[in-house]
């Protein structure tokens, strides 16, 4: 996390700090008390969907916030004090763990509920949980940040919800913590989670369908790549312009002739990028080719949905539902 953050954050824990000494609140345990809900709050969009099928019909019985809500993305997201009170006085909080997240260690120290269920999703993967992988072809990073990684842990992939395998782990250990928290109405949520987790082992089945029956096994990207565990489930290959958490934008010279030498070499009709992408890189790559004429598909990494998208009914299972659409269209 760069210099800026960490100050921008402390700065928002001190506000919180004394916002907290004011409303007299050291230890607030269990719903709210006047809405007379639970709070639950969630960092990213599949977590809050996952939530919401496990409650239900029993949504009424909680107060549900997510915090990227306005498509900003995990990697470029800072917490705000209003934020950092919200987390600090609900009841179940959810987030991905990842050094995006770093933020989030010490906002917890400020939690006026000491009983609050911690959902930290890397840390239910454990061993499931893969590094930042580098192959032939991507764009370097600068000398300082190379340098900077050289002296800190290995980096992790912290895109684990683009596996529909990883997703029903998650999704179990979810439902275990609301079933705790709301015990009255537990059968209510094993049952939800059951018909979930069957609509996720239905969708997985279709996916290793798609990659059985295309006529290609490797993707490629003009774009960063975060769909690493869900290549990773389905044996597939890839080639891509950058990592998945990769700050970097524009691409050298040598990764577009390398990539698109990749398609002409491969035969690939397709050059995929992410949601939120200008397509600049993929055209510059498609130019490069001997055809010029491959399209530019994009896969959703969910990474800028919206409250609007929510409200128009994007879920989870219907964003993976459309990726896998795409995906088939990338392997004929």
């Amino acid at each position: 996390m760069d210099m800026n953050k960490k100050r921008m954050i402390a700065l928002v824990l001190a506000v919180v700090f004394v916002a907290g000494l004011f409303s007299g609140c050291s230890n607030v345990k269990g719903m709210n008390k006047k809405s007379g809900k639970y709070r639950i709050v969630c960092t990213i969009f599949p977590e809050y969907d996952w939530v919401k099928q496990i409650i239900g019909e029993n949504s009424d019985q909680f107060e549900l916030t997510l915090l990227l809500d306005n498509g900003v993305d995990l990697h470029s997201y800072q917490p705000t004090a209003e934020d950092i009170l919200t987390i600090s006085t609900c009841d179940v909080f959810v987030y991905v763990g990842g050094e995006s997240d770093a933020w989030v260690k010490d906002a917890l120290k400020e939690s006026m509920n000491k009983e609050m269920k911690v959902i930290n999703l890397m840390e239910i993967l454990g061993e499931h949980v893969k590094e930042e992988e580098v192959v032939e072809g991507m764009q370097k990073e600068d000398e300082e940040e190379a340098a900077d990684e050289e002296e800190n842990e290995a980096e992790y992939d912290e895109h684990v919800w683009l596996s529909v395998r990883n997703a029903k782990i998650l999704i179990s250990s979810i439902s275990e913590a609301l079933q705790e928290v709301d015990e009255e109405n537990k059968e209510v949520y094993i049952k939800n989670t059951e018909n979930y987790l069957s609509d996720l082992e239905e969708l997985d089945g279709d996916y290793q369908s798609v990659v059985k029956d295309g006529t290609k096994d490797t993707l490629l990207f003009g774009d960063r790549f975060p769909f690493r565990y869900m290549t990773d489930d389905y044996d597939l290959k890839y080639y891509a312009a950058f990592v998945g958490c990769s700050a970097e934008t524009e691409a050298g010279f040598d990764t577009i002739i390398f990539l698109a030498e990749k398609m002409d070499e491969l035969d690939l009709n397709c050059i995929i990028v992410t949601e939120s992408s200008d397509e600049k890189l993929a055209r510059t790559i498609i130019s490069n080719t001997k055809d010029k004429n491959q399209k530019v598909i994009k896969l959703d990494s969910m990474q800028s949905a919206t409250k609007k998208d929510i409200d128009a009914g994007t879920t989870y299972l219907s964003v993976m539902t459309k990726n896998l659409e795409i995906l088939k269209d990338a392997l004929e």
